[in-house]
């Protein structure tokens, strides 16, 4: 719920942030973690 609510602050839509993250999640270097962040302004499908 967390990562919903704070997505939805953050003017993101959580479906589509959810999907992004958990589709580039397998592959991201895990020293960039802060990267996928919804604040940073990551892109969206």
């Amino acid at each position: 719920m967390t990562i919903i609510e704070t997505a939805k602050m953050n003017g993101v839509d959580p479906l589509a942030y959810l999907a992004d993250v958990l589709d580039r999640n397998h592959d991201h270097n895990i020293s960039r973690l802060d990267e996928l962040l919804p604040w940073i302004g990551h892109p969206l499908p």
